[in-house]
């Protein structure tokens, strides 16, 4: 729906910690908390999940959970 803003949010939390705190703060998306590889991971996951609906045409009002899910899962950058 172009022009009408999205009133949902993803929110990701890291649970694992190295005593740093970590926020990461987009328009459709926070990242809160977890070690610095953590939080890398979901944050390039988020902004890639993003980036995938916006060519879809797509926000997360008008995304299924399960399609949501997949999308995220495609978007994940494989770990080193």
């Amino acid at each position: 729906m172009a022009g009408r803003k999205s009133k949902s949010h993803l929110l990701g939390l890291g649970l694992d910690g190295d005593g740093e705190k970590r926020i990461t703060q987009a328009e459709n998306f926070s990242i809160v908390g977890g070690s610095e590889e953590t939080h890398d991971f979901m944050t390039e996951t988020a902004i890639k999940t993003f980036e995938d609906l916006k060519r879809k045409g797509k926000s997360l009002d008008d995304t299924s959970a399960q399609e949501l899910s997949d999308i995220i899962r495609k978007n994940m950058p494989s770990k080193k």
